[in-house]
């Protein structure tokens, strides 16, 4: 009797579980964060949702969110019409993240950098702004990564925050397994990704003004990381799956453009001593935000805009 009774017990558990999950999942369809041109790039049978604005004829400007439990093209709300108007702009949600197409695949660096290669290859010599783990993939598909891939031909390169590691090294397989896992590691990305941890993580890491992401964008997190699959890219992610390989300084310095480094000098994860590190070892030019932190183009946008105009002068004339 004890015995049924605990079993009983265990399958409500389980069942009450199970309607926990199902409960907090968005049904409704995940709204275009950008104001654009909504496209897809199909690529590896998945469709790969981006915006893009601006005038065609102008040069190609590939903006790459960073990676994170939240990602997505969104992350450049903040500049993205202005960017828009000097070049024609693309902004892509990585697959597993956003509007993308999110199969339940054991997400890696080695299909990110793909990704980036083919993406920015099937653009006309793009400049490229990228966001701290997706910097690293850009510059190895920029420099061919050692690879045996060709490079793919860039006219700038500006780097937010970039780095090659944003995870445990060596990764933790374990940990992976275990927010893929069915009902459990469910609930627990559910907790990871709770709105009350989305403010913690953007107070704490992402924005030195906490205000500034605004309830709305907090919204947008949310619901984009309570769609079907959500939680795959960022297993991968959290368990240092999309760590890159990459000699991110060695990667810089053999660009053909003159790269900018973009930092936020209140940072703490990625803080500004990695950033003058990378800076002298590749020969960068280092621009340092102050009051900003890991996004210092969504806290100081008009800056941002002319840093990144001022980079791409400077690779039109290297």
């Amino acid at each position: 009797m004890k015995l049924r009774n605990l079993a009983g017990t265990a399958l409500l558990g389980v069942g009450a579980l199970a309607a926990v999950n199902t409960g907090l999942r968005y049904e409704g369809e995940l709204e275009a964060p950008l104001d654009g041109d909504d496209g897809v790039f199909r690529w590896r049978g998945m469709d790969v949702a981006f915006t893009e604005a601006g005038d065609p004829d102008d040069p190609d400007l590939a903006l790459l969110h960073g990676i994170n439990a939240a990602g997505s093209s969104g992350e450049w709300r903040a500049v993205f019409d202005d960017l828009a108007a000097d070049y024609h702009v693309i902004a892509p949600d990585f697959p597993g993240y956003g509007r993308s197409d999110r199969p339940p695949l054991r997400y890696s660096a080695a299909l990110y950098e793909d990704f980036v290669r083919d993406f920015l290859a099937d653009l006309h010599e793009p400049a490229v702004v990228a966001s701290s783990l997706s910097a690293a993939y850009a510059a190895g598909a920029a420099t061919g990564d050692d690879s045996g891939s060709d490079a793919v031909d860039v006219r700038g390169f500006v780097g937010v925050c970039p780095t090659s590691t944003a995870g445990p090294s060596p990764p933790k397989s374990w940990l992976r397994e275990l927010i893929r896992s069915p009902l459990v590691g469910d609930a627990l990305f559910n907790v990871v990704a709770s709105k009350p941890s989305i403010r913690y993580f953007n107070a704490d890491h992402g924005y030195d003004d906490p205000t500034n992401p605004g309830e709305e964008w907090t919204d947008y997190e949310w619901r984009t990381t309570h769609v079907e699959n959500a939680r795959f890219a960022p297993a991968s992610f959290v368990s240092g799956y999309l760590n890159s390989d990459l000699d991110l300084a060695a990667a810089l310095a053999d660009l053909d453009v003159p790269p900018t480094v973009v930092w936020g000098r209140e940072a703490e994860v990625s803080p500004l001593s990695e950033g003058r590190e990378l800076a002298d070892e590749s020969d960068a030019r280092l621009v340092v935000f102050d009051r900003a932190r890991l996004l210092p183009h969504v806290e100081h946008p008009d800056r941002f805009v002319e840093t990144v105009r001022e980079s791409l002068v400077a690779g039109a004339t290297a």
